[in-house]
């Protein structure tokens, strides 16, 4: 039988879980192969050289041999470790919940430049920013433009009419945005005048720009409700639990775990340091 060559690929470490006492299965995304899972053998080991080079919501460069069942990491070089998105609880949890969305949607061995090159900008620009919560926003936006599922927010969905910033709903299923006449017959949920006007903005905008821009409470409340159903709607049948809602609160449990963990291995080391 033929030896298989290794493969190299640039890949962001989606998320690891541990595999027997010493090594840790990696899932990356690569632009080239879509999802991989890959056994990194000894990581977990106190003096293990890869470990900092696998660690998840990091970009690197990855050689790959096809094992029995799996890929093996042969070696790791850590391209962007993408550190403040681990010392921070809010930009982890935002982080992680992009994750996993590419996670869900992602096949292996499937061509992904695309969504690769967008969940590389929104970690690059979450690294940076004072508003995870924005990038988060605009990340979505634009996976569900490329899942095939933009929302319609020039015209109804129902009747076609040209829709103005008032008066109208919100219909994921149906696709988009519903004219007063058409919501006052009982269509969508209510989309305010604020929530319409910043998705206009954020489907033009830079992550950048969008960032900047702030919103109250209620709106917040609001977009994020709309964000959520239509990311419902675009992975019906893909959805590994129940409700995207639950996944987000995982996620910030997660990223809260994992930032207190970050902080109690550096005060023992600064006490160990110490004495």
């Amino acid at each position: 039988m033929p030896r298989v060559r290794p493969i190299r690929t640039e890949a962001i470490v989606l998320r690891q879980r541990p595999l027997g006492d010493a090594d840790r299965i990696c899932v990356l995304f690569s632009p080239t192969r879509g999802r991989v899972e890959a056994v990194a053998k000894g990581v977990r080991k106190p003096l293990s050289k890869m470990s900092g080079h696998v660690e998840p919501l990091s970009r690197g460069q990855f050689g790959l041999a096809q094992g029995r069942s799996l890929y093996v990491i042969t070696d790791a070089q850590n391209l962007d470790p993408w550190s403040q998105l681990h010392d921070d609880v809010e930009r982890m949890t935002e982080a992680l919940a992009m994750a996993e969305l590419v996670d869900r949607s992602t096949d292996a061995d499937a061509y992904s430049g695309q969504l690769y090159q967008l969940l590389r900008q929104s970690l690059e620009a979450l690294a940076l920013t004072s508003s995870p919560e924005a990038v988060r926003r605009w990340f979505t936006l634009r996976f569900l433009d490329q899942q095939g599922y933009r929302p319609e927010l020039d015209a109804c969905v129902r009747c076609r009419a040209e829709v103005g910033p008032e008066g109208n709903g919100y219909a994921p299923a149906d696709g988009g945005v519903i004219c007063p006449s058409c919501h006052g017959a009982g269509h969508g949920q209510r989309l305010s005048s604020p929530v319409f006007r910043l998705l206009r903005y954020m489907r033009r905008s830079s992550v950048e720009s969008t960032a900047q821009v702030r919103v109250d409470a209620a709106a917040s409340t609001e977009l994020e409700r709309h964000l959520r159903l239509s990311l419902e709607q675009a992975l019906d049948g893909r959805l590994r639990s129940s409700s995207f809602a639950e996944d987000l609160a995982r996620a910030e449990t997660i990223g809260r775990s994992a930032v207190k963990s970050a902080a109690e291995s550096e005060r023992e080391e600064q006490h160990r340091a110490a004495i």
